[in-house]
């Protein structure tokens, strides 16, 4: 709910302008470590946005990848754990790039 809210002052500010009458649709990007519910933002979603201009404008969320650096290949690789070994070379030393963030991508507005 907490994350919907913020999002919520967010597309607010972004819509205050005289020239905005309703948000259409929004765009989130979650990264695959960030730990969001996705069936509990959605729900949330609907739930927060009533009586502001984004009431009724439709959530997409684009799944990001988990990223890190192995510190026995040099590599930047993909992962879907947190805690996966180096899927190039199996190494377990591996410093997280990406993948724990959540931000609006763009939204559509008229």
């Amino acid at each position: 709910m907490s994350l919907c809210e913020g999002i919520r002052r967010v597309v607010d500010q972004a819509a205050a302008g005289e020239d905005v009458t309703r948000v259409t649709r929004v765009r989130l990007e979650i990264g695959r470590f960030a730990g969001v519910e996705k069936p509990a933002l959605r729900f949330a979603w609907e739930v927060v946005m009533r009586g502001s201009k984004a009431e009724g404008a439709a959530l997409e969320m684009i799944d990001l990848p988990g990223r890190a650096l192995c510190f026995y290949c040099a590599e930047t690789v993909e992962l879907d754990g947190r805690l996966d070994p180096c899927p190039t070379c199996g190494g377990g030393k591996l410093v997280p790039e990406g993948g724990d963030e959540m931000r609006i991508k763009d939204m559509e507005v008229i």
